[in-house]
Formats: C-alpha cells, structure tokens, sequence
C-alpha cells in the first residue's frame, strides 16, 4: 500500500524521474513557457516554484542550493549556424527571474489546458507557463471573479453604465451651452 507516500511514478524509476524533473524545470525557466502532459506538470510545478523561492533570496547559499537542486546547463543559442552560449539556467534565475518575482508571495506559474491530445497515447497536453511581470492586479481578478456570476454581474455593470450616462450627459450639457452661446452672440 501506498500510504502517505506523496508524488507521482510516471512509470519512471526513481533516477528518471528526478532528470525529467530537473530537465522541464530547466526548459521551464529558459524558455518561460513549456508544453508537457497534465501529470508531468502538475508534479514539476511545485519544484519550480521552490527554485525560484530560493532566488527571490539571492544569497550564496541559496544559488548553490539551486545549483545541487537543477544543475547548472548552459543556455545555448544558434546565431547564423553556430551555437552561442547566452548564459546558464541559474544565473537567469538569480538575475531575472528571482527580482521579477520579490513582492510576488508565491504562485510563480500557471498550468493551461491546451485543446490538444498527444498523438500516441491520447495524453491531455498543457502548457506551463511562468507568470510574466506585465500581470493585473489583484483587483482586476476581482472584477473578473464577479463577472463569472450573473447577478454580481449585473451589479458590477451597473456603475459603468452610469459612467456611460454621466458622459453623455456632460457631452449633452457642452452641446446645449454651445448652443445657447451662439443663439446669444447671433441676437447681438
């Protein structure tokens, strides 16, 4: 029995599953968006979320936690036929990732259910994303939330219709003394 044994097998070994853990982390934080299967997702996200926890401190020894954690691979790119190294996985998470997310509390990534089914094994597709810095407030995800619901819908529109009319009538009120002084100057 499996009693209060956490995670998931994958049908991996234990070996396995630790590289293809550290692997989608990688490509997770190189490319900021990665697709992958529901399962697999659901149990890399915690372990990224914890990365980039550990860069939100920035100190050494969280950058060498980091590094015994995911290893440290070089980001690669091909510029005209040749590779060029653009830095390591480490070093962008400690630069760009860990400041993006400092007055973040946590919920660093997203998992979005894509459409799709992967030819093969009909596995449920997804993509895991990182939540980017151009992100709403939580105030907007508010006024979504109450959109979701018909009444609370209504209610929330209700202000904005009464903006719209507010605009209307000022625009009706600048009209009329528009008006009302060319019917003066005219009498003159």
């Amino acid at each position: 029995m499996r009693h209060r044994v956490a995670g998931r097998r994958l049908s991996r070994t234990k070996e396995h599953r630790l590289a293809m853990r550290r692997n989608l982390v990688a490509s997770l934080i190189q490319h900021e968006t990665i697709s992958t299967t529901m399962e697999k997702a659901k149990e890399v996200k915690p372990f990224a979320e914890k990365l980039i926890t550990l860069a939100k401190k920035g100190s050494l020894p969280a950058r060498r936690r980091a590094i015994s954690l995911l290893g440290n691979r070089n980001i690669v790119d091909s510029e005209e036929g040749r590779e060029v190294k653009k830095g390591t996985i480490i070093g962008k998470l400690f630069s760009e990732l860990g400041p993006r997310y400092l007055d973040r509390p946590g919920g660093y990534t997203r998992i979005i259910r894509l459409p799709l089914r992967r030819v093969g094994d009909n596995g449920r597709l997804v993509l895991l994303q990182l939540i980017g810095s151009e992100e709403g407030t939580k105030k907007e995800s508010k006024v979504t939330r109450k959109k979701r619901f018909g009444r609370k819908a209504k209610r929330a529109a209700e202000p904005e219709k009464t903006a719209e009319v507010q605009e209307t009538a000022e625009a009706e009120e600048s009209a009329d003394t528009q008006n009302s002084e060319d019917k003066a100057e005219s009498n003159q």
